[in-house]
């Protein structure tokens, strides 16, 4: 077991290709149709127009075709002129409920061997929570893996969201590339192989140079996130200037904004592969950046807006740093977490993002001031028209598949963005970046039927996008569970939600059964 969680930590830049298992053959969703009606929905865009209804949305086989306006908000539907139902058709009655785009996760790895979450798990709780596309990047389980799941996905021969594969940099080779010739082979080998871009953590400048160079001149996408071993050499601005499309989490940002230092201050007995020094320390580097509007804060701001650099900040993934206790007991652990994954949380010097060696109120004290600095150069970059995605990260630092997602776009909301707008970045947003916003991100004729049915207004409340919903007092003071999505429609294909979700805890109990496991909090027999 110790050499299963070694492979995620001892080299930042390869991750673990051991593969999990397999997702089996599709057994959920029906569809699609000649012709679906989706009937009597307020419709919420993904590009920032205001909600819209009642209309009726025709979709035919995979692509939607009309949307169609019926009646006025509260008025009664008999009467009204609706499209016709096709023969062979099928009708969604969906009357009072909301209709979203698709979700699309930017930052989705399928699971881990250390971890021990199989494929079917990953993606059933992606669907359950609304999310049709994910980005994979650094392909984990191998690229051949996630190449055959993604053609599967395609042809929804499997439960899954449709997968972009973002290699990471190095992959398949026994050595990272170290030159600027070596960049550009592995580069074009990647391409030839079928991957959709490349993941990097940061190389020399001359090879990072090379490889996004020769990735734009084979009109593939890239993502990185600027790990310490090379951000020194090579921050956002380099990256964002030599053409990266996106950047993960927040490193790399911070260093672009120095004025008085060129590294960020380690303390003397700092060591890199301690990871309680590493995430410590960087929740103090925010303050070591130019603050808030200054001179400097606003001119690396546009010229990444103006480089039309995306922004992917994950700040859902962190979170546990600025309150760990909440993070251990969310309410979805035990029915939706696995015995292995919560295994994988627990404080580890081995386990990649386990760093709770002795987590206390000075660190996340830290990481708060560190979020409130963050969390405000990305609302004002949005402010100022740049590219916020929404994308989670999950499988670490005590965030599940899905539920991590939503969490991230609480957080959207928590840092200044109107409900509207986190919508766009879930939606739009990463279509944008995936270069896929002619086929998916917004709910318009002739783009791919991908649509998140709820029947709670979610710009009300975000919480209702939870599976387990949100808590409600009704009219009868009686405590009650509202929301959760209703169905999650993927290439005209729709999925009712809460059975993907029972799947899912059938998966979580029968581990359960076989390990004689019970979820316990660290020390608990203190």
């Amino acid at each position: 077991m110790r050499s299963l969680f070694l492979c995620l930590s001892l080299t930042l830049w390869l991750p673990s290709f051991a593969q999990i298992e397999k997702a089996p053959p599709r057994q959920r969703g029906e569809g699609p149709w000649p012709q679906l009606i989706i009937r009597g929905v307020t419709l919420i865009n993904g590009n920032g127009a205001p909600p819209f209804g009642p209309v009726d949305i025709v979709v035919e086989q995979n692509r939607i075709r009309r949307i169609v306006p019926v009646g006025a908000p509260g008025m009664s539907l008999e009467g009204v002129r609706r499209p016709e139902l096709a023969p062979g058709g099928k009708e969604l009655d969906c009357e009072g409920m909301y209709a979203l785009p698709g979700f699309v996760d930017m930052h989705g790895h399928i699971g881990g061997e250390a971890q021990g979450t199989p494929a079917e798990y990953v993606f059933k709780l992606w669907m359950a929570h609304g999310i049709t596309t994910i980005r994979d990047p650094a392909c984990g389980n191998g690229l051949d893996w996630v190449l055959e799941h993604k053609e599967k996905s395609a042809r929804n021969e499997i439960t899954a969201p449709r997968i972009m594969a973002y290699t990471a940099f190095g992959q398949g080779w026994d050595h990272r590339p170290s030159t600027a010739e070596e960049a550009r082979q592995w580069v074009r080998e990647n391409a030839a192989r079928g991957a959709d871009g490349i993941k990097f953590f940061g190389a020399p400048p001359e090879v990072m140079a090379a490889a996004l160079d020769e990735n734009k001149k084979l009109g593939l996408r890239s993502a990185c996130h600027h790990a310490q071993m090379d951000v020194a050499r090579w921050n956002v601005l380099h990256s964002a200037r030599a053409g990266l499309t996106t950047m993960e989490h927040w490193y790399g940002l911070p260093e672009a904004l120095f004025t008085d230092r060129t590294v960020q201050h380690y303390p003397p007995d700092y060591n890199y592969r301690n990871e309680q020094h590493r995430f410590e320390e960087a929740g103090k580097l925010w303050k070591q950046a130019a603050p808030p509007y200054s001179e400097k804060w606003n001119e690396v701001m546009d010229e990444l807006i103006s480089l039309d650099f995306t922004i992917d900040p994950t700040f859902n993934i962190y979170e546990a740093s600025r309150d760990l206790h909440r993070a251990r007991r969310l309410e979805w652990h035990e029915k939706y977490t696995l015995p292995s994954l919560w295994r994988f949380f627990q404080p580890s010097r081995i386990s990649h993002g386990s760093y709770w060696h002795y987590w206390g109120t000075e660190q996340e004290v830290a990481w708060k001031e560190n979020y409130r600095l963050w969390m405000t150069f990305v609302n004002e970059y949005k402010n100022r028209g740049g590219r916020v995605t929404a994308g989670s990260d999950c499988g670490y630092i005590w965030e599940v598949y899905g539920f991590g997602y939503i969490r991230e776009l609480e957080l959207l909301r928590e840092a200044g963005f109107h409900p509207l707008e986190v919508i766009r970045a879930a939606t739009l947003n990463g279509a944008e970046a995936l270069g896929l916003d002619d086929q998916i991100g917004t709910i318009e004729p002739g783009k791919l039927a991908d649509i998140v049915i709820v029947e709670e207004n979610p710009l009300e409340n975000l919480k209702v996008l939870y599976g387990t919903g949100a808590i409600k007092l009704n009219e009868n003071n009686e405590v009650v569970r509202v929301g959760g999505v209703r169905y999650t429609i993927k290439d005209g294909i729709v999925y009712d939600a809460r059975q993907l979700l029972e799947d899912v805890a059938r998966i979580v109990e029968e581990a359960k059964k076989r390990e004689g496991f019970e979820i316990r909090q660290p020390g608990a027999d203190w």
